[in-house]
Parts: C-alpha cells; structure tokens; sequence
C-alpha cells in the first residue's frame, strides 16, 4: 500500500502554472488531500473544479493553513519577490517544499531557506520539471555509461515567442518586473537548460560571464536576451543563447561533445535525443515513448520524497545551485566581468 500524504498548495492571483499543479496532484495516488491557501480568492473555482474530492479546504492565509492542518509538502507557486517568506513559513512548520522558479530575488534571499530546510531534514525543490522526461534521463544514462566518453564541451539554444512581450497584462505582470522577478528569460526559462546541463554531466558551473540585452524593444524592465559562457567544474566549457525570439513556440537544442562521440536533443522538434558512436558518422536516434513528461511525474516525485519514497527532483543543494549560477550570471553581465561561484 503506497504511504498518502497531505498537500497544501500556497499561491495568490500570481501563481503560475496551477492547471498542471491541480491536475497532477489529482492524478498522483499517494495525495490523499490537498488544501489551498490563496488571500486573492482567483484560484479556488479552478482548484475545485480540478481537484474535486481531494481538496479538503481553502483558506485565506498560509499561516492559517499551516497552523491548522497537519501537511507534508507545500507547493508554493508565486511572483519571486513574495516567494521566500512563503516558503520559509512551510519549512518552519516542518513541511517539505516544491517551489516554481526562480522563488527568490538573490541568492542572499534563497540561501537561508536552505539552511533552514537542512536543519529539518527538508527538501526544498525548485520546480524544474524538464530533468524527468524520459529523453533527458536516456541521455543522462548514456554519460553515467561512459557511451560518449570524457565530456569536452556544451552547446544549448533556447528561444520562446516575443509575442507574449507585446501585451499589456504582460507588460504589467510581475514577470516584466526585475524587483518582482529578479530577472526575465535566464531566471523564468533559461534556467531549465542550465540545471539541465549540470544534471546531465554531473558537474557543477564553477565560472560565468556574458550579456543580457532587451532586443524586443517592449516596455519592460527585463531581459528577453541573453548570450552566455562558462567553465564547468570537471574543466570543460559551454554555451547558452537564450531569448524571446520567435514569432510562437519554442526552438531549443542541448549539444554535448565527448571523446567517444556526441549527443543532440530538440526537444521541440520530432528528434528529442540523436548520438554518434566513436565519430563513426552514423546516428542513434531515442525510439522509446517520450511521455510521462511535465508537470505530473515532477510533482509525483516530490510526492514519493516527502512520503520517504524515493529521493526529490532537486536536493536543496542543487536547488542553490542553480539560484546561484542564474545571479552570478545577472552580476557578470552588470559588471561585465566573470563572476566565479561558490558550490560549498
């Protein structure tokens, strides 16, 4: 019989991506209940309609809920800046946290939420959803395995539409704003593609530097461009260009070059993984299905490691390190010089 655990579901009129939250806590088994805390009243229609039965009760305040009901992970979904004060009340009250990205303004606003989530024994996981789909730990098996050989370099893209940036409820949403955001298409996107390439070869961004720009030309304060570099722990380099470039959708690629051969992923086209063997020409192409993906096997995880199932999405430390690496970045780009990160 699999151990149920009780969810509460932290957010307000700014939460992002609750119809996936919803539906995949409605979906995973091993949710008994979810309650809400939402002071805005905008969500609870959408989390009754979605979550029917299993959601027990909505309250108005966090403090209230967590003071009330017995809950053994919060998923907090909200703007940056009213993330962490959300998150460390969860944490204080003994709950294991899955948060939306990037949940903080600084590392100086996240790195105490760690501390604190260590010395309760907690995991605090940022929501990086990409690391379970089956392509992205099919080429992580194909590194552990040695099948490419020593990593020698990293290239990635990752384009979404400049379209969006053109409304005005975008130009007044918090994700337009550096002092509720912390930054734009590196902290909300590009953030995805970095942590995968340390997820994927296993070592850490040690030292960053590159340029942020506003191309678009919308009134935001924000960037919607971003070219980076950086050395990685292990001792070879990589790449991200990143941006709001496109008229709709995505365009992305994850490239890593090894001594034995090299693998490709798009996901966003009909070839999510393609690699080469000894450089010998030919092309392996993934053939297995490409769901689950997303959202649900995410939150499942979450779920399973707070019911003592299993180890989370993110360790608290990886959550870290990816804050970590998204704002030594932002302070390369201010400053114009490399800025070297701390891992410890």
């Amino acid at each position: 019989m699999k151990k149920q655990i009780s969810v509460a579901v932290l957010t307000n009129e700014t939460g992002a991506h609750l119809g996936a939250y919803f539906s995949a806590l409605k979906e995973i088994d091993e949710v008994k209940e979810v309650y809400l805390s939402d002071p805005s009243g905008q969500q609870e229609k959408s989390a009754r309609s979605q979550l029917g039965s299993k959601l027990k009760q909505v309250f108005q305040k966090p403090e209230t809920l967590l003071g009330n009901e017995t809950v053994d992970l919060a998923l907090v979904t909200m703007e940056a800046r009213q993330a962490p004060q959300t998150i460390s009340l969860a944490l204080e009250h003994g709950c294991h946290v899955f948060a939306e990205k990037p949940a903080c303004l600084s590392v100086q606003q996240f790195e105490p939420l760690v501390q604190i989530a260590e010395s309760k024994h907690l995991h605090l996981t940022l929501a990086l959803a990409n690391r379970t789909n089956p392509e992205i730990r099919f080429a992580k098996s194909l590194i552990e395995d040695g099948t490419i050989g020593k990593i020698y370099g990293v290239d990635m893209t990752l384009l979404a539409d400049q379209t969006r940036l053109s409304s005005p409820v975008y130009h007044k949403s918090w994700y337009a704003h550096k002092d509720r955001a912390g930054g734009g298409f590196l902290s909300w996107l590009g953030i995805h593609w970095l942590d995968l390439s340390m997820y994927l070869t296993e070592s850490s961004i040690t030292d960053v530097s590159g340029f942020t720009a506003l191309v678009g030309g919308q009134p935001i304060d924000v960037e919607d461009s971003a070219a980076l570099s950086f050395r990685y722990e292990a001792g070879f380099l990589g790449t991200l260009t990143a941006g709001y470039f496109m008229n709709r959708g995505y365009q992305s690629m994850i490239k890593i070059w090894g001594s034995k051969g090299w693998l490709e992923m798009v996901p966003f086209e009909d070839r999510p993984l393609e690699w080469t063997l000894n450089h010998n020409g030919k092309k392996y192409r993934f053939d297995q299905p490409v769901e689950p993906r997303g959202y649900t096997p995410a939150v499942r995880k979450a779920v399973q490691a707070a019911a003592g199932n299993g180890d989370p999405l993110l360790t608290s430390r990886e959550s870290l390190r990816i804050i970590r690496t998204i704002y030594a970045f932002y302070d390369a780009a201010k400053s114009g010089k490399t800025q070297t990160i701390s891992n410890d």
